[in-house]
């Protein structure tokens, strides 16, 4: 909240706490929670959910049907219709296919973890979403599973359901069927 005041004079409070850069393009039936900013150049489409706590770059593209909540997107995202993206960091021009989300929290509600061959690392919270690197594709109906960690560059195939940690520069295929982009 405190970014907001600080904010140059090209970004508009257009409620408390909520701040949107005088090109960005905001549908009238999208909602913006506070507290929220929204980068130069990006759209926020019809029906799009910002719960707040989202920090969104400059030209991102947040789409219809889109819900964010406790978020950072960085600069080119694109999450562009019927995401859920909740307690995740999205970086430099990752890209949500239609229906992809970004799952928070376990079924049973304990602690999430992230999870490699080399460690597992319990967060201390209940809600964890998913870290995805710059220029990563996400597939149409992808789910990432709480506290997944995904590498720049890499690509999660559709449909696919991802938990761990893909390394840098790899092909999510299937489930577990992981390979090094050529």
């Amino acid at each position: 909240m405190e970014l907001g005041s600080a904010l140059p004079e090209e970004y508009v409070q257009i409620s408390p706490n909520v701040w949107v850069h005088r090109t960005a393009k905001i549908a009238p039936t999208a909602y913006l929670g506070a507290p929220c900013i929204i980068g130069a150049g990006t759209e926020v489409r019809h029906g799009a959910f910002v719960r707040g706590s989202a920090l969104v770059g400059e030209n991102c593209v947040v789409g219809n049907s889109t819900e964010l909540k406790n978020v950072i997107l960085f600069d080119h995202v694109q999450v562009p219709h019927y995401n859920y993206v909740g307690d995740s960091i999205l970086g430099y021009k990752a890209h949500l296919g239609a229906g992809a989300v970004t799952s928070n929290v376990k079924s049973d509600k304990s602690h999430v973890h992230v999870k490699s061959e080399d460690f597992d690392m319990d967060t201390g919270r209940k809600k964890v979403g998913a870290m995805i690197g710059d220029g990563v594709e996400i597939g149409c109906g992808a789910v990432l599973c709480p506290g997944t960690v995904i590498g720049r560059g890499s690509t999660v195939y559709p449909l696919v359901r991802v938990r761990g940690v893909i390394p840098e520069g790899h092909i999510v295929k299937s489930t577990g069927h992981i390979v090094p982009r050529r």
